[in-house]
């Protein structure tokens, strides 16, 4: 389904995303890797990582709990939106 991880149904490819989300590597892939798990945290597929990370360019990616409950990124969103 993309360049990044090996998935081969669309379960596999979000359980992939929400893992490099989670270890914060997705943030020093390019762009369009970052672009996708942030789609993918809006959608509600994804939440934000157990820890906040910085991106490549130095930029603070937040942790889902530092976000308000019930916002992207957060687990009552993900849990909302499935």
């Amino acid at each position: 389904m993309n360049d990044y991880f090996d998935a081969s149904t669309e379960e596999e490819y979000f359980a992939a995303l929400q893992a490099r989300i989670d270890d914060g590597s997705i943030w020093h892939f390019e762009g369009s890797a970052g672009r996708a798990a942030m789609d993918a945290i809006h959608a509600g597929r994804c939440t934000l990582g157990p820890t906040g990370h910085r991106d490549y360019w130095g930029n603070y990616i937040p942790s889902r709990d530092e976000v308000k409950p019930g916002t992207a990124g957060s687990t009552e969103y993900m849990e909302e939106h499935a």
